[in-house]
Protein backbone atom coordinates (compact mmCIF):
# COMPACT_ATOMS: atom_id res chain seq x y z
CA UNK A 1 0.00 0.00 0.00
CA UNK A 2 2.92 2.33 0.53
CA UNK A 3 4.69 1.81 -2.11
CA UNK A 4 1.29 2.38 -4.00
CA UNK A 5 0.91 5.74 -2.31
CA UNK A 6 4.91 6.74 -3.29
CA UNK A 7 3.62 5.78 -7.05
CA UNK A 8 0.77 7.56 -7.28
CA UNK A 9 2.21 10.31 -5.31
CA UNK A 10 5.18 10.06 -7.80
CA UNK A 11 2.71 10.19 -11.04
CA UNK A 12 1.03 13.22 -9.85
CA UNK A 13 4.21 15.42 -9.58
CA UNK A 14 5.33 14.10 -12.65
CA UNK A 15 2.15 15.40 -14.31
CA UNK A 16 2.70 18.15 -12.94
CA UNK A 17 6.22 18.73 -14.01
CA UNK A 18 5.51 17.90 -17.19
CA UNK A 19 2.89 20.05 -17.39
CA UNK A 20 4.62 23.03 -16.72
CA UNK A 21 7.59 21.83 -19.08
CA UNK A 22 5.05 21.59 -22.05
CA UNK A 23 3.82 25.24 -21.27
CA UNK A 24 7.72 26.56 -21.44
CA UNK A 25 8.20 24.33 -24.45
CA UNK A 26 10.78 21.55 -23.16
CA UNK A 27 7.94 18.57 -24.36
CA UNK A 28 8.90 19.34 -27.14
CA UNK A 29 12.28 19.04 -29.56
CA UNK A 30 12.87 19.41 -33.15
CA UNK A 31 13.50 16.61 -35.78
CA UNK A 32 16.64 16.41 -37.60
CA UNK A 33 17.35 16.09 -41.07
CA UNK A 34 17.18 12.77 -42.28
CA UNK A 35 20.28 11.77 -44.64
CA UNK A 36 21.33 8.49 -46.76
CA UNK A 37 22.85 6.32 -44.97
CA UNK A 38 26.70 6.90 -44.65
CA UNK A 39 29.32 4.36 -46.93
CA UNK A 40 30.92 2.39 -44.27
CA UNK A 41 34.11 2.88 -46.06
CA UNK A 42 33.96 6.73 -45.16
CA UNK A 43 34.75 5.89 -41.85
CA UNK A 44 38.28 5.56 -40.63
CA UNK A 45 39.14 1.75 -39.77
CA UNK A 46 40.56 2.94 -36.25
CA UNK A 47 37.79 4.88 -35.00
CA UNK A 48 35.48 1.45 -36.34
CA UNK A 49 37.93 -0.43 -33.80
CA UNK A 50 37.70 1.89 -30.95
CA UNK A 51 33.86 2.14 -30.96
CA UNK A 52 33.92 -1.91 -31.24
CA UNK A 53 35.46 -1.45 -27.67
CA UNK A 54 33.31 1.32 -26.61
CA UNK A 55 30.36 -0.63 -27.66
CA UNK A 56 31.43 -3.82 -25.71
CA UNK A 57 31.87 -1.74 -22.46
CA UNK A 58 28.72 -0.46 -23.23
CA UNK A 59 26.92 -3.77 -23.29
CA UNK A 60 25.12 -2.58 -26.57
CA UNK A 61 24.49 -5.98 -28.00
CA UNK A 62 23.00 -7.07 -24.79
CA UNK A 63 19.57 -5.06 -25.24
CA UNK A 64 19.92 -4.24 -28.79
CA UNK A 65 20.14 -8.49 -29.98
CA UNK A 66 17.48 -10.54 -29.36
CA UNK A 67 17.80 -14.23 -29.79
CA UNK A 68 17.09 -15.59 -33.62
CA UNK A 69 17.87 -11.59 -35.06
CA UNK A 70 20.13 -10.07 -36.51
CA UNK A 71 23.03 -8.22 -34.44
CA UNK A 72 22.12 -4.81 -33.09
CA UNK A 73 18.39 -4.83 -34.44
CA UNK A 74 16.84 -4.43 -30.96
CA UNK A 75 13.41 -6.01 -30.10
CA UNK A 76 14.80 -7.24 -27.31
CA UNK A 77 12.14 -6.90 -23.97
CA UNK A 78 12.88 -5.06 -21.18
CA UNK A 79 10.73 -5.54 -18.13
CA UNK A 80 9.99 -2.54 -15.80
CA UNK A 81 7.70 -2.23 -13.51
CA UNK A 82 5.68 0.15 -15.60
CA UNK A 83 5.51 -2.69 -18.37
CA UNK A 84 7.56 -3.80 -21.46
CA UNK A 85 9.92 -1.76 -23.52
CA UNK A 86 11.57 -2.89 -26.51
CA UNK A 87 14.59 -2.16 -27.73
CA UNK A 88 15.30 -0.18 -30.29
CA UNK A 89 17.29 -1.67 -34.24
CA UNK A 90 20.53 0.40 -33.83
CA UNK A 91 21.31 -0.90 -37.48
CA UNK A 92 22.02 1.37 -40.31
CA UNK A 93 18.78 0.31 -42.27
CA UNK A 94 17.45 3.64 -43.01
CA UNK A 95 13.85 2.68 -42.63
CA UNK A 96 13.64 0.81 -39.85
CA UNK A 97 16.95 1.49 -37.97
CA UNK A 98 19.52 4.70 -37.63
CA UNK A 99 20.79 4.96 -40.90
CA UNK A 100 19.03 7.78 -41.74
CA UNK A 101 20.71 9.48 -38.72
CA UNK A 102 23.31 12.10 -38.79
CA UNK A 103 26.02 12.00 -36.19
CA UNK A 104 24.41 14.66 -34.81
CA UNK A 105 21.17 12.96 -33.85
CA UNK A 106 23.19 10.24 -32.73
CA UNK A 107 24.57 12.29 -30.01
CA UNK A 108 21.13 13.76 -28.98
CA UNK A 109 19.55 10.47 -28.13
CA UNK A 110 23.03 9.88 -26.28
CA UNK A 111 23.23 13.29 -24.33
CA UNK A 112 19.57 14.16 -24.34
CA UNK A 113 17.62 10.86 -24.32
CA UNK A 114 15.97 12.66 -27.53
CA UNK A 115 15.02 10.58 -30.83
CA UNK A 116 15.82 11.77 -34.18
CA UNK A 117 12.18 12.81 -34.97
CA UNK A 118 12.42 14.82 -31.82
CA UNK A 119 10.28 12.37 -29.55
CA UNK A 120 11.91 11.77 -25.98
CA UNK A 121 13.09 7.94 -25.38
CA UNK A 122 12.30 6.16 -22.18
CA UNK A 123 15.17 6.16 -19.74
CA UNK A 124 15.93 2.06 -20.09
CA UNK A 125 18.03 3.40 -22.71
CA UNK A 126 20.28 4.91 -19.92
CA UNK A 127 20.76 8.22 -21.39
CA UNK A 128 21.36 9.17 -17.50
CA UNK A 129 24.81 7.84 -18.22
CA UNK A 130 25.04 7.97 -21.73
CA UNK A 131 24.91 12.02 -21.44
CA UNK A 132 28.63 11.56 -19.79
CA UNK A 133 30.38 10.19 -22.92
CA UNK A 134 32.56 12.55 -24.50
CA UNK A 135 32.53 13.98 -28.16
CA UNK A 136 35.23 11.46 -29.47
CA UNK A 137 33.99 8.49 -27.87
CA UNK A 138 30.07 9.09 -29.52
CA UNK A 139 31.69 9.82 -32.72
CA UNK A 140 33.38 6.23 -32.64
CA UNK A 141 30.81 4.42 -31.58
CA UNK A 142 28.41 6.12 -34.43
CA UNK A 143 31.02 5.02 -36.63
CA UNK A 144 30.92 1.74 -35.39
CA UNK A 145 27.20 1.19 -35.76
CA UNK A 146 26.84 2.76 -39.21
CA UNK A 147 29.17 -0.03 -40.45
CA UNK A 148 27.27 -3.09 -38.86
CA UNK A 149 25.22 -5.04 -41.36
CA UNK A 150 21.98 -3.45 -42.14
CA UNK A 151 19.09 -5.40 -40.89
CA UNK A 152 15.34 -4.36 -41.77
CA UNK A 153 13.41 -5.18 -38.00
CA UNK A 154 11.08 -3.10 -36.12
CA UNK A 155 10.65 -3.88 -32.52
CA UNK A 156 7.10 -4.69 -31.50
CA UNK A 157 5.18 -1.88 -29.92
CA UNK A 158 5.96 -0.69 -25.96
CA UNK A 159 3.50 -2.64 -23.77
CA UNK A 160 3.26 0.39 -20.72
CA UNK A 161 0.13 0.64 -18.46
CA UNK A 162 -1.13 4.34 -18.39
CA UNK A 163 0.29 6.94 -17.92
CA UNK A 164 3.43 5.76 -18.61
CA UNK A 165 2.53 5.05 -22.08
CA UNK A 166 2.04 8.67 -22.83
CA UNK A 167 5.26 9.73 -23.70
CA UNK A 168 5.44 13.31 -22.98
CA UNK A 169 5.61 12.82 -19.62
CA UNK A 170 8.90 11.60 -19.81
CA UNK A 171 9.73 15.52 -20.00
CA UNK A 172 8.43 15.59 -16.52
CA UNK A 173 10.71 12.68 -15.24
CA UNK A 174 13.57 14.68 -17.22
CA UNK A 175 13.27 17.46 -15.11
CA UNK A 176 13.12 15.99 -12.11
CA UNK A 177 15.56 13.14 -12.69
CA UNK A 178 17.81 13.68 -15.25
CA UNK A 179 21.46 15.51 -14.39
CA UNK A 180 24.45 14.60 -16.22
CA UNK A 181 27.64 16.03 -15.67
CA UNK A 182 28.54 14.49 -12.56
CA UNK A 183 31.33 11.81 -13.29
CA UNK A 184 33.68 12.32 -10.59
CA UNK A 185 37.35 13.72 -10.99
CA UNK A 186 40.71 13.68 -8.46
CA UNK A 187 44.16 14.41 -9.85
CA UNK A 188 44.90 12.58 -6.71
CA UNK A 189 43.71 9.42 -7.87
CA UNK A 190 45.79 9.09 -10.93
CA UNK A 191 44.80 8.67 -14.45
CA UNK A 192 43.68 5.14 -14.03
CA UNK A 193 41.14 5.34 -11.19
CA UNK A 194 40.04 8.75 -13.36
CA UNK A 195 39.22 6.79 -16.13
CA UNK A 196 38.11 4.26 -14.43
CA UNK A 197 34.74 7.04 -13.47
CA UNK A 198 34.46 7.72 -16.93
CA UNK A 199 33.84 4.50 -17.76
CA UNK A 200 31.86 3.53 -15.23
CA UNK A 201 29.55 6.23 -14.22
CA UNK A 202 29.07 6.85 -18.16
CA UNK A 203 29.24 4.12 -21.36
CA UNK A 204 29.48 1.32 -18.97
CA UNK A 205 26.55 2.28 -16.94
CA UNK A 206 27.17 0.18 -14.00
CA UNK A 207 24.98 1.68 -11.36
CA UNK A 208 22.00 0.90 -13.73
CA UNK A 209 21.76 -2.37 -12.04
CA UNK A 210 23.40 -1.84 -8.97
CA UNK A 211 21.85 1.48 -7.61
CA UNK A 212 18.53 0.72 -6.16
CA UNK A 213 15.58 2.52 -7.80
CA UNK A 214 12.45 5.13 -6.64
CA UNK A 215 9.19 4.80 -7.39
CA UNK A 216 9.27 6.23 -10.61
CA UNK A 217 12.47 4.01 -11.78
CA UNK A 218 15.28 6.76 -11.06
CA UNK A 219 18.14 5.91 -9.51
CA UNK A 220 17.98 7.00 -5.51
CA UNK A 221 20.96 9.51 -5.41
CA UNK A 222 21.69 8.84 -1.90
CA UNK A 223 22.17 5.07 -2.26
CA UNK A 224 24.45 5.03 -5.14
CA UNK A 225 26.23 1.16 -5.87
CA UNK A 226 23.55 0.12 -3.24
CA UNK A 227 22.44 -2.65 -5.11
CA UNK A 228 19.55 -3.16 -7.84
CA UNK A 229 17.47 -5.80 -9.61
CA UNK A 230 17.31 -7.03 -13.18
CA UNK A 231 15.49 -9.30 -14.65
CA UNK A 232 14.45 -11.34 -11.25
CA UNK A 233 18.84 -11.32 -10.06
CA UNK A 234 19.67 -8.97 -7.25
CA UNK A 235 22.82 -6.67 -8.55
CA UNK A 236 24.99 -6.85 -5.32
CA UNK A 237 25.97 -3.94 -3.60
CA UNK A 238 29.01 -2.13 -4.51
CA UNK A 239 29.84 0.07 -2.65
CA UNK A 240 30.93 -0.39 1.89
CA UNK A 241 27.45 -1.84 2.50
CA UNK A 242 28.48 -4.84 -0.02
CA UNK A 243 27.98 -8.17 1.82
CA UNK A 244 30.30 -9.98 0.18
CA UNK A 245 31.99 -12.35 3.08
CA UNK A 246 35.39 -10.64 1.44
CA UNK A 247 36.15 -7.09 0.42
CA UNK A 248 37.00 -6.50 -3.28
CA UNK A 249 40.80 -5.39 -4.59
CA UNK A 250 41.34 -4.07 -7.63
CA UNK A 251 42.75 -7.31 -8.84
CA UNK A 252 39.98 -9.63 -7.77
CA UNK A 253 37.72 -7.45 -9.51
CA UNK A 254 39.63 -7.25 -12.81
CA UNK A 255 40.18 -11.17 -12.59
CA UNK A 256 36.67 -11.37 -12.29
CA UNK A 257 35.95 -8.69 -15.02
CA UNK A 258 38.17 -10.15 -17.26
CA UNK A 259 37.87 -13.96 -16.63
CA UNK A 260 34.01 -14.47 -15.24
CA UNK A 261 35.61 -15.75 -12.10
CA UNK A 262 37.60 -14.96 -9.19
CA UNK A 263 38.37 -17.71 -6.53
CA UNK A 264 37.13 -15.53 -3.49
CA UNK A 265 34.21 -14.17 -4.99
CA UNK A 266 33.41 -17.00 -7.32
CA UNK A 267 31.46 -17.02 -10.99
CA UNK A 268 29.73 -14.61 -13.14
CA UNK A 269 26.05 -15.33 -13.44
CA UNK A 270 22.92 -14.42 -14.80
CA UNK A 271 22.97 -10.65 -16.42
CA UNK A 272 26.71 -10.00 -15.10
CA UNK A 273 28.04 -12.86 -17.31
CA UNK A 274 26.58 -11.25 -20.17
CA UNK A 275 28.42 -8.06 -19.36
CA UNK A 276 31.67 -10.05 -18.71
CA UNK A 277 31.04 -11.78 -22.26
CA UNK A 278 31.21 -8.19 -23.89
CA UNK A 279 34.16 -7.22 -21.34
CA UNK A 280 36.74 -10.04 -23.34
CA UNK A 281 37.29 -7.98 -26.49
CA UNK A 282 37.48 -4.69 -24.43
CA UNK A 283 41.66 -3.29 -23.90
CA UNK A 284 43.02 -4.69 -20.54
CA UNK A 285 43.58 -0.78 -19.76
CA UNK A 286 40.14 -0.37 -19.52
CA UNK A 287 39.27 -3.04 -17.73
CA UNK A 288 41.81 -2.54 -14.81
CA UNK A 289 40.32 1.28 -14.92
CA UNK A 290 36.99 0.18 -14.26
CA UNK A 291 38.55 -2.02 -11.39
CA UNK A 292 40.43 0.13 -9.73
CA UNK A 293 37.61 2.93 -9.16
CA UNK A 294 34.65 0.38 -8.19
CA UNK A 295 37.78 -1.05 -5.91
CA UNK A 296 37.95 2.13 -4.35
CA UNK A 297 34.61 2.43 -4.06
CA UNK A 298 33.57 -0.88 -2.45
CA UNK A 299 36.78 0.02 0.16
CA UNK A 300 39.96 -1.26 1.23
CA UNK A 301 40.03 -4.70 2.81
CA UNK A 302 40.87 -5.26 6.39
CA UNK A 303 44.97 -5.02 6.68
CA UNK A 304 44.88 -8.08 8.69
CA UNK A 305 47.18 -10.18 6.86
CA UNK A 306 44.95 -13.00 6.72
CA UNK A 307 44.32 -15.28 3.51
CA UNK A 308 41.00 -14.37 2.76
CA UNK A 309 39.51 -17.89 3.15
CA UNK A 310 41.16 -18.24 5.94
CA UNK A 311 39.20 -14.98 7.16
CA UNK A 312 35.68 -16.25 6.84
CA UNK A 313 34.53 -18.63 9.41
CA UNK A 314 30.68 -20.94 9.42
CA UNK A 315 28.31 -21.86 11.45
CA UNK A 316 29.70 -25.98 12.82
CA UNK A 317 27.51 -28.31 10.73
CA UNK A 318 25.67 -30.15 13.54
CA UNK A 319 24.28 -26.67 14.62
CA UNK A 320 23.19 -25.81 11.24
CA UNK A 321 21.53 -29.18 10.47
CA UNK A 322 19.79 -28.85 13.88
CA UNK A 323 18.61 -25.56 11.92
CA UNK A 324 17.18 -27.36 8.91
CA UNK A 325 17.63 -30.69 9.11
CA UNK A 326 15.43 -31.51 5.61
CA UNK A 327 18.27 -29.43 3.95
CA UNK A 328 21.40 -30.86 5.66
CA UNK A 329 20.44 -34.07 3.90
CA UNK A 330 20.00 -32.56 0.46
CA UNK A 331 23.18 -30.72 0.78
CA UNK A 332 25.08 -33.96 2.19
CA UNK A 333 23.63 -35.96 -0.68
CA UNK A 334 23.78 -33.74 -3.68
CA UNK A 335 26.49 -30.65 -2.77
CA UNK A 336 29.24 -31.86 -0.15
CA UNK A 337 30.99 -34.27 -2.66
CA UNK A 338 32.11 -31.26 -4.67
CA UNK A 339 31.79 -28.39 -2.53
CA UNK A 340 33.86 -30.26 0.16
CA UNK A 341 36.48 -32.69 -1.47
CA UNK A 342 38.83 -30.12 -2.44
CA UNK A 343 39.21 -31.58 -5.57
CA UNK A 344 41.08 -28.83 -8.26
CA UNK A 345 38.56 -27.02 -10.31
CA UNK A 346 36.36 -27.22 -12.88
CA UNK A 347 35.14 -30.01 -10.28
CA UNK A 348 36.09 -28.90 -7.71
CA UNK A 349 33.27 -26.37 -5.71
CA UNK A 350 33.72 -23.36 -4.39
CA UNK A 351 34.31 -22.36 -0.59
CA UNK A 352 29.91 -21.84 -0.24
CA UNK A 353 31.48 -19.33 3.12
CA UNK A 354 32.98 -16.85 0.08
CA UNK A 355 29.99 -16.77 -1.47
CA UNK A 356 27.91 -13.62 -1.64
CA UNK A 357 24.78 -15.37 -2.54
CA UNK A 358 24.28 -16.69 0.70
CA UNK A 359 25.66 -14.11 2.97
CA UNK A 360 23.11 -11.43 1.11
CA UNK A 361 20.15 -9.97 2.26
CA UNK A 362 18.15 -11.37 -0.82
CA UNK A 363 18.00 -15.00 -2.04
CA UNK A 364 17.27 -14.58 -5.95
CA UNK A 365 20.97 -15.21 -6.76
CA UNK A 366 21.28 -18.34 -4.82
CA UNK A 367 17.91 -19.72 -5.90
CA UNK A 368 18.43 -19.10 -9.94
CA UNK A 369 22.33 -20.97 -9.23
CA UNK A 370 21.03 -24.59 -7.56
CA UNK A 371 18.19 -24.15 -10.46
CA UNK A 372 19.51 -23.44 -13.41
CA UNK A 373 23.71 -24.59 -12.59
CA UNK A 374 26.66 -23.20 -13.43
CA UNK A 375 28.17 -23.64 -17.28
CA UNK A 376 31.66 -23.50 -18.08
CA UNK A 377 33.48 -20.40 -19.12
CA UNK A 378 35.41 -21.00 -22.57
CA UNK A 379 39.13 -20.78 -21.81
CA UNK A 380 38.49 -20.85 -18.71
CA UNK A 381 38.85 -23.13 -15.67
CA UNK A 382 36.39 -22.12 -13.42
CA UNK A 383 34.00 -23.99 -11.75
CA UNK A 384 31.30 -25.81 -13.42
CA UNK A 385 27.37 -27.13 -11.38
CA UNK A 386 24.89 -29.01 -12.45
CA UNK A 387 21.41 -27.10 -12.13
CA UNK A 388 18.43 -28.96 -10.19
CA UNK A 389 15.89 -27.75 -10.96
CA UNK A 390 14.24 -31.09 -12.10
CA UNK A 391 15.24 -33.36 -9.40
CA UNK A 392 14.01 -31.04 -6.12
CA UNK A 393 10.65 -29.47 -5.52
CA UNK A 394 10.33 -25.71 -4.14
CA UNK A 395 9.89 -27.25 -0.63
CA UNK A 396 13.01 -28.67 -0.97
CA UNK A 397 15.08 -26.11 -2.35
CA UNK A 398 13.82 -23.48 0.17
CA UNK A 399 15.37 -25.82 3.07
CA UNK A 400 18.30 -26.39 1.36
CA UNK A 401 18.86 -22.63 1.04
CA UNK A 402 17.62 -22.01 4.37
CA UNK A 403 21.10 -24.78 5.53
CA UNK A 404 23.02 -22.64 3.20
CA UNK A 405 22.50 -19.48 4.91
CA UNK A 406 22.85 -21.07 8.27
CA UNK A 407 26.27 -22.60 8.21
CA UNK A 408 27.89 -21.32 5.64
CA UNK A 409 25.82 -17.61 5.49
CA UNK A 410 26.07 -17.41 9.78
CA UNK A 411 23.03 -15.38 9.29
CA UNK A 412 19.39 -16.10 10.25
CA UNK A 413 17.11 -17.28 7.47
CA UNK A 414 15.34 -15.32 4.80
CA UNK A 415 11.67 -14.11 5.08
CA UNK A 416 9.64 -14.99 2.54
CA UNK A 417 11.75 -17.78 1.10
CA UNK A 418 9.07 -19.44 -0.65
CA UNK A 419 7.56 -16.73 -2.57
CA UNK A 420 12.05 -16.44 -3.83
CA UNK A 421 11.92 -19.85 -5.21
CA UNK A 422 8.96 -20.08 -6.75
CA UNK A 423 9.58 -16.51 -8.44
CA UNK A 424 13.07 -17.93 -9.53
CA UNK A 425 11.37 -20.99 -11.11
CA UNK A 426 9.17 -19.22 -13.47
CA UNK A 427 11.76 -17.00 -14.30
CA UNK A 428 13.67 -19.41 -15.56
CA UNK A 429 11.01 -21.71 -17.23
CA UNK A 430 10.69 -18.08 -19.11
CA UNK A 431 14.12 -18.31 -19.86
CA UNK A 432 14.13 -21.65 -21.02
CA UNK A 433 11.26 -21.26 -22.89
CA UNK A 434 13.01 -17.95 -24.64
CA UNK A 435 15.90 -20.16 -25.34
CA UNK A 436 14.11 -22.66 -27.43
CA UNK A 437 11.79 -20.69 -28.96
CA UNK A 438 12.09 -20.67 -32.83
CA UNK A 439 13.99 -18.08 -34.27
CA UNK A 440 12.48 -15.16 -35.47
CA UNK A 441 11.37 -14.53 -39.08
CA UNK A 442 11.05 -11.56 -39.81
CA UNK A 443 14.43 -10.12 -39.33
CA UNK A 444 16.66 -9.93 -42.31
CA UNK A 445 19.56 -8.91 -43.41
CA UNK A 446 19.69 -6.48 -46.38
CA UNK A 447 22.80 -6.65 -48.55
Amino acid sequence: MARRLRIITGIAAVVLVAGAAAGFGVAWRPSIAAIAPPRPDTFNPDLVKRGRDLAAIGNCSTCHTVRGGGNYAGGLPVPTPFGTVFSSNITPDAATGIGSWPEAAFVRAMRSGVSRDGRHLYPTFPYDHFTNVSDADDRALYAFLMTRQPVSASPPANQLSFPFNFRPLITGWKLLYFHGGDVPSNVAKGAEWNRGAYLVEGLAHCGACHTPRNALGAERVNAQFAGGEVDNWHAYALNDTSHAPVRWTADALYAYLRHGWQADHGTARGPMAEVVSNLASVPDSDVRAIAAYMADISGAPAPDGKRPADAVAQSPPAVAAQADPAGAAIYAAACASCHESKRPLPYGGVDLALSTAVTSPDPRNLANIVLAGVGAVEGERSPIMPGFAASIDDVQMAALLNYLRVRFGKRPAWNDLDKAVRDARAAQAVSVAAREAPAESSQRGKP
